[in-house]
Parts: C-alpha cells; sequence; structure tokens
C-alpha cells in the first residue's frame, strides 16, 4: 500500500521596485479599469473590504471559468488583499478547486516604490497545475503593474 503523499502549502513572491511613488502604484492596484489592463477586468470590484466580485478566465471541465474574489483589507498606499476562489472539486490539473488569498504590499523607496505580491496557500500536489501557471504569470504581470502605473500617472 502507498501512502497519499504529503500535502504542502507554497505561495507565489514577486518583489519589484518601480520609479513611480507609492499613490501611482496604489491607483493601478484598485482601479477597476487599469486592474483590466494588467490583470483581468474584474466585475463589481471597489477597493473596499468585505466587497465581492469576480473575473472571467479559461473554463475547464466542471469550472466554468470564474474566479470569486472578496476583498479582505485595504490600507491606502500600503497594503491591498483579496481571496481568490476557483476550480471545480472534481478538475485535476487545470481547473482544480483553488482557495488562495492575493496580497500587495507598497513600501516607499529611495528609488520609488517596491512592491511585492503574495499570492498564498496553494495546497500542494492538489494546486501543483495553478502554482506553476501563477508563478509563471505573475512574474510577467506584475512588471505589467509598473508599466500601467507609469502610464497613469
Amino acid at each position: 500500500m502507498t501512502a497519499a503523499p504529503a500535502t504542502t502549502t507554497r505561495d507565489i513572491v514577486v518583489d519589484e521596485v518601480f520609479p513611480h511613488a507609492p499613490e501611482t502604484l496604489w491607483k493601478a492596484l484598485t482601479t477597476g479599469a487599469l486592474m483590466g489592463r494588467w490583470l483581468m477586468a474584474p466585475t463589481g470590484f471597489e477597493p473596499v473590504e468585505g466587497c465581492r466580485f469576480t473575473y472571467q478566465t479559461t473554463p475547464a471541465g466542471a469550472w466554468d471559468g470564474v474566479i470569486h474574489c472578496q476583498v479582505l483589507s485595504v490600507v491606502p498606499n500600503e497594503r491591498f488583499a483579496y481571496s481568490w476562489v476557483g476550480g471545480d472539486a472534481g478538475n485535476q490539473g487545470y481547473g482544480s478547486r483553488l482557495e488562495t488569498i492575493v496580497t500587495f504590499e507598497i513600501f516607499r523607496v529611495a528609488e520609488g516604490a517596491r512592491l511585492r505580491l503574495t499570492h498564498s496557500g496553494f495546497s500542494l500536489p492538489h494546486n501543483e497545475t495553478a502554482y506553476e501557471n501563477m508563478s509563471r504569470g505573475w512574474k510577467s504581470v506584475v512588471p505589467n503593474i509598473g508599466v500601467i502605473a507609469g502610464e497613469a500617472a
């Protein structure tokens, strides 16, 4: 009899410094139209604790592709966090059930602002596909936040 693989929890962390004021990054992170330019257009989004909103991505199997989010923390120009729940328990790989938290932290630095994204709570091996895909994805998304922030300044 083989034992089931041990479950571990992993986080994705991406850290970047941008030549923008924290207020400029904050605007890019918390304005729905700008979010749609660096990630996906949110539906029903307001940067207010408790606000529930959704993103729509590619469906898979029993999952309709809707990512359900709820704003958990809003500290203007410093911290923004929301839950990220999607997938379906019946799916394997892409579209498997995922219950995580996305947190953006902004720190004023001499060069402008440092942005740290932490996408936490990936349960491995169950969320392995999401963890791998989103690890690559966030590494390309975070630099785009700086580009959008610069254009919106």
